[in-house]
């Protein structure tokens, strides 16, 4: 069953039992999702962009914008205009499919993982991610990289507070990693 749909059978009941909601609209959703690259020293490098692009386009399926210096500092050699980031925002089936597809293949090839931490949902129950390595992604091959690259995926939602976010997320089948008490 696709993502979308078992949000609607299964997630939406669950979440209006749960916190009690009158309809569905009251219900916590996904409203989009941002993938964003930092080219960080490589601003220069007219080919390194043209990768990086080429490499976020293939993992969301969407042709990235572009993101310029608004203004020059010059501790970091960034002057304006210069490009500093390639990001995708991603909504709707688009969405979805690539939240199933983090969930379920990627997180899985990601060297020494135990999990999610839940403090990276924020107060709104939105939820930032960051990967080290964009390899993890099945539409990226371990023989054609040049340079890895990581990537940041922020995925923002209706939720009003921090559990219900959280429960959202949980539904959706994002792993978290059980906390351990600490008992002194």
């Amino acid at each position: 069953m696709r993502l979308q749909e078992k949000y609607k059978k299964e997630i939406v009941p669950k979440l209006k039992e749960k916190f009690g909601y009158d309809n569905d609209f009251m219900v916590p959703r996904l409203t989009k999702a941002v993938v964003n690259v930092g080219v960080g020293r490589h601003s220069k490098e007219k080919e390194y962009i043209n990768q990086v692009a080429e490499n976020v386009k293939r993992i969301t399926g969407q042709k990235p914008i572009l993101t310029k210096a608004k203004k020059s500092i010059s501790s970091f050699k960034i002057r304006e205009g210069m490009i500093v980031g390639i990001a995708v925002i991603l909504r709707g089936q688009r969405l979805y499919d690539f939240v199933e597809k983090m969930v379920n293949i990627s997180f899985p090839r990601v060297r020494d993982f135990r999990g999610l931490s839940d403090k990276i949902i924020d107060a709104n129950g939105n939820i930032s991610i960051g990967f080290r390595e964009h390899i993890v992604f099945p539409e990226i091959g371990v023989d054609e990289i040049d340079n890895p690259h990581g990537l940041e995926v922020n995925i923002a939602t209706t939720a009003k507070n921090r559990e219900e976010g959280l429960e959202l997320f949980t539904l959706l089948g994002f792993p978290f990693k059980k906390e351990q008490s600490k008992e002194n």
